[in-house]
């Protein structure tokens, strides 16, 4: 399971945020609002049954995930020695290997499948280490590798007669976000992105939804803190904090329809509150993990399938955000802002 004990960062500041589309109350009545935008992601992308499921889920609802890849999953048990992570042995990962070649090819089906459903691939690196501490040449280092596997990842596997035709241009051209593990974001990892050429970081909380900023080409994107549970206490809006905080990252399946319906009521509490206001994006992040007797993802799919079919209403990937953002800026901003 991933252990992602979160560090809250807040710090947006000094960055340029998106210019916010006028609304009702600046334009007059009747003016309209922008689409309410929703981005469900999930962090390592492992478990082939949950790629199964979520696909499902994206389809029936007509939404578009992000999955930020972790590259070990690419890599068999049996060829583990091929990774080594910055400061780390060669050999080792925070979330293992995969178990064998099937496994893999199962998963790279899912990868591009899910793809060419209109959904997004991103960079989640490879190890799931903490990269607190890292220096820019080293997360750049982890950056390569991650291309390098992913790249590679038919022809390693003895699978070259079976790689997709368009996959390096793919991997080379469609990959444009990332997250760090843990949401370790040093000032070293916003170099490293600049420097790679990433479009988007996914990587820090921001305590309501909140509009990307951007700084030095790279937009930023914060996992919001929302009220949950009787109390209305704030949490990341991820399934991980919600597990710790229900149960202390102790799995208890017997309770799983309780922890759902709090999950669920915090989720659609927070969107309902941008739907009715002024409609900034909400971020809800998952793994491919059912903790909790898999209630987290069943809140997350009750909330996708009520209210992404709505026409005033996109599910959307983070680059499809950043379009979305972006092209309103266009038409809305005043000379000199973003």
């Amino acid at each position: 399971m991933f252990r992602c004990l979160i560090a809250v960062s807040l710090a947006l500041s000094a960055s340029t945020a998106f210019a916010r589309e006028p609304g009702p109350a600046a334009e007059g009545a009747g003016a309209a609002k922008p689409k309410q935008l929703l981005l469900v992601s999930f962090d390592g992308a492992h478990d082939n049954k949950l790629w199964a499921r979520s696909r499902d889920i994206a389809k029936r609802a007509d939404a578009h995930f992000t999955y930020f890849l972790s590259c070990t999953t690419l890599i068999p048990r049996a060829r583990a020695a091929d990774y080594k992570a910055p400061g780390i042995k060669a050999g080792r990962s925070n979330i293992g290997f995969a178990s064998n070649v099937e496994e893999v090819t199962i998963r790279l089906g899912h990868i591009w499948k899910a793809r060419n459903e209109g959904n997004e691939i991103a960079s989640h690196t490879c190890g799931h280490f903490d990269g607190k501490d890292w220096t820019k040449a080293q997360w750049l280092n982890e950056f390569k590798t991650f291309d390098r596997v992913l790249l590679n990842a038919w022809k390693d596997n003895g699978l070259a007669a079976r790689e997709p035709d368009g996959w390096a241009d793919f991997v080379t051209n469609d990959i444009t976000g990332f997250r760090a593990p843990y949401l370790s974001a040093p000032d070293s990892l916003f170099q490293a992105e600049r420097e790679h050429g990433f479009r988007y970081d996914a990587s820090v909380v921001t305590h309501d939804p909140a509009l990307p900023v951007k700084k030095g080409g790279l937009a930023r994107f914060g996992l919001p803190l929302i009220p949950e549970g009787p109390r209305d206490r704030r949490i990341i809006a991820m399934d991980y904090n919600l597990f710790i905080r229900h149960s202390a990252g102790i799995d208890h399946p017997s309770k799983g329809d309780e922890f759902a319906e709090r999950s669920y009521e915090a989720f659609r509490q927070a969107f309902e509150t941008q739907y009715n206001g002024d409609r900034i994006p909400l971020q809800i992040g998952l793994h491919f993990v059912t903790m909790n007797g898999g209630a987290y993802w069943a809140a997350m799919e009750r909330l996708v399938a009520e209210v992404c079919p709505r026409p005033d209403v996109a599910c959307v990937t983070y680059s499809e955000a950043l379009d979305m953002l972006e092209s309103r800026d266009d038409s809305t901003a005043t000379p000199g802002a973003m």
